[in-house]
C-alpha cells in the first residue's frame, strides 16, 4: 500500500508550485515530482498585438525579472526590425547591457540574501518561523542590510536605464529610448555611502567569502547534496568568455566534452526540443541530438560557469579560477554550489556595471539603427536563473502571429526534478518518521535554482476546463470538464 506525501506550496520561490513523493509500505520512495499547477498563457494572448508592444508586455510574465523577457524580447525584434543581435549602435548595446547586469545584480542578491541564506545560516532542520529574511535582519543585521542594499542598487541601475524599476520600457526595436546622464552616472559611481558601485564590488566579495567560510564547515552537505551527472548549456562569447547578454550557445556533458558547439541561437529549434508531460504545465526541453531521455541539461550559474572558458572581469575572474580548481577543472554538478556560482556572478556584474558607468558612450545620443524588415526573429539571454529564448513571428501587418518562449526555469524542469528525486531518496527512503526538515531539504534541492514557476509555466496542446459543484455543506454534487 503506497503512501504520497505532499509540500504545497513550495515556499521561497517566485510563482507556486508543489512536489509530491509516493512512498511504498517500507516508506522507500518511489515517485517524486515537482508539479507546476498555474498556468499563464503569454504565448497565446501576444498574438495579434503589433510587434513593439512585445518588451512591454510580456516582462509582465514576472516582477522578479521582467528586465530579462524585457531584453529578450527586444533582441529577437531587433532581428525583425533588420538590424540583428549585432548592429545596435554602441549607446544602445551599453545602455541594454548595463540594464542587463544591473538586473542580474539585484536578482542574485535577493536569491541569496532572502531566500537561500536562512537554510545556511539557520540549518535545513530549523523550524519554519526561523528560515526567514525577517530572523535573519534580527540575528545578522549587517548582513540583511548588505542584501536589501545591493538589491537596492540594481534596482537603481535599472530605473536610470529602463525608466522604472519594475516593467521599463527603456529598450525599444533597435536600439534604447534614452541615454545616460552625467547626474545618473556619478550618483552610481560616487555615490553617498554604501550607494556607490565601489561599496557594491566589496560587499560582492565579502558573499562569496560568506559562501565559502559556509562551505569549509558543511563540506559533505554541500558537496553530496542533490549531486549528479548532468549536461549543461549556456550563452558564451564568442571567444568562450561568461557573457550573460549576448553570444553563441554552447552545451557541454557531464564530463566536459562539447554537445553543442557554439551554434548561432537564430537556429535554436534545430537543436533543442520540447516534451510536455501531462503532471505539469511545464515543459521539458531536451538537446534534440542526444535525445529526450539523455538530452536535458542545466541552465543557470552553475551551468554558465561549466561551459565558459573564462570570466572577462578581474576579481570575477580569480574567483572564478578558484571554483574550477576545486573539481580540477572538470563540470561541477553540485547542486548547492550553484549558490557559489551565482556569487562569482554577482561579483562579475558589479565589475561590468562599474566599466560601463564609465564609459562614455553612455552619453552620447545616437540610440537607435535601422536595417531591413523581415518576419522572424529570436533573442536570448542569459536571465539570472539561465537562458532565456524568446522567438516571434510577425505578419505584414506588423501583429504577432507566432509567439514562443523556453524560459529559463523550463530548461532547469528536468534538473529540478532529478534534484527532488536524490533529496527524497537520501532524507525519506527508509525513515520510520518524515520530520519537517526533511521536507525542506526538498524545498531547498528546488531553491538552488532560483526557480521563477509563473515565467515558466507553458503548455502544448488540450487544456481541459474544469467546473466543479459543491453545496453549502461542501459535497461534491457534478463535475463538468469541457
Amino acid at each position: 500500500m503506497s503512501r504520497k506525501l505532499t509540500i504545497d506550496p513550495v515556499t521561497r520561490v517566485e510563482g507556486h508550485g508543489k512536489v509530491t513523493i509516493h512512498l511504498d509500505d517500507r516508506n522507500n520512495v518511489i515517485q517524486s515530482r515537482l508539479h507546476i499547477v498555474e498556468f499563464r498563457g503569454f504565448e497565446k494572448f501576444i498574438q495579434g498585438r503589433p510587434y513593439w508592444e512585445a518588451p512591454v508586455l510580456v516582462q509582465r510574465l514576472c516582477g522578479i525579472c521582467p528586465v530579462s523577457h524585457h531584453l529578450a524580447a527586444v533582441k529577437a525584434l531587433d532581428v525583425i526590425v533588420g538590424v540583428g543581435p549585432d548592429g545596435l549602435t554602441p549607446t544602445g548595446e551599453k545602455m541594454r547591457r548595463l540594464m542587463h547586469y544591473g538586473q542580474i545584480f539585484q536578482s542574485h542578491s535577493l536569491h541569496f540574501f532572502h531566500l537561500a541564506s536562512p537554510d545556511l545560516l539557520f540549518g535545513i532542520d530549523a523550524p519554519p518561523a526561523k528560515r526567514n529574511i525577517i530572523e535573519v535582519a534580527r540575528e545578522f543585521k549587517e548582513l540583511a542590510v548588505q542584501g536589501v542594499m545591493m538589491r537596492k542598487f540594481g534596482q537603481e541601475i535599472i530605473r536610470a536605464t529602463a525608466g522604472k524599476k519594475v516593467h521599463g520600457t527603456g529598450a525599444i526595436p533597435g536600439g534604447i529610448n534614452k541615454n545616460l546622464s552625467i547626474e545618473e552616472r556619478d550618483y552610481f559611481l560616487k555615490g553617498e555611502d554604501p550607494l556607490n558601485i565601489d561599496k557594491m564590488i566589496e560587499w560582492s566579495v565579502a558573499a562569496i567569502e560568506l559562501f565559502k567560510d559556509y562551505h569549509r564547515k558543511h563540506r559533505d552537505m554541500v558537496d553530496n547534496f542533490a549531486a549528479f551527472p548532468s549536461n549543461h548549456l549556456s550563452l558564451v562569447r564568442k571567444d568562450g568568455a561568461l557573457d550573460l547578454y549576448h553570444g553563441v550557445l554552447r552545451a557541454i556533458d557531464h564530463k566536459g566534452n562539447k554537445i553543442l558547439h557554439d551554434v548561432d541561437y537564430q537556429n535554436y529549434l534545430d537543436y533543442i526540443g520540447e516534451e510536455v508531460k501531462n503532471w505539469s504545465y511545464m515543459k521539458f526541453p531536451f538537446l534534440k541530438n542526444i535525445g529526450r531521455e539523455e538530452g536535458w541539461y542545466r541552465v543557470g550559474p552553475l551551468a554558465r560557469l561549466n561551459t565558459c572558458d573564462f570570466i572577462p572581469s578581474p576579481l570575477a575572474q580569480k574567483a572564478f579560477e578558484e571554483f574550477r580548481a576545486y573539481t580540477n577543472g572538470k563540470p561541477n554538478n553540485m547542486s548547492l554550489h550553484m549558490h557559489w556560482a551565482r556569487l562569482i556572478e554577482v561579483l562579475h556584474a558589479a565589475e561590468v556595471m562599474k566599466e560601463l558607468l564609465n564609459d562614455p558612450d553612455l552619453q552620447r545620443d545616437d540610440l537607435i539603427a535601422e536595417g531591413e524588415r523581415c518576419e522572424e526573429g529570436v533573442g536570448v539571454i542569459e536571465a539570472p536563473r539561465g537562458t532565456l529564448f524568446h522567438h516571434y513571428k510577425v505578419n505584414k501587418e506588423d501583429l504577432i502571429t507566432m509567439c514562443n518562449l523556453i524560459v529559463s526555469t523550463t530548461n532547469n524542469n528536468e534538473p529540478m526534478n532529478k534534484a527532488v528525486r536524490e533529496v527524497a531518496d537520501q532524507m525519506i527512503s527508509g525513515q520510520k518518521a518524515i520530520k519537517e526538515g526533511m521536507l525542506n531539504a526538498v524545498e531547498v534541492a528546488i531553491r538552488a535554482y532560483d526557480p521563477c514557476l509563473s515565467c515558466a509555466t507553458h503548455a502544448m496542446g488540450q487544456m481541459p476546463l474544469e467546473v466543479s459543484l459543491y453545496d453549502a455543506e461542501g459535497e461534491l454534487l457534478d463535475i463538468k470538464t469541457k
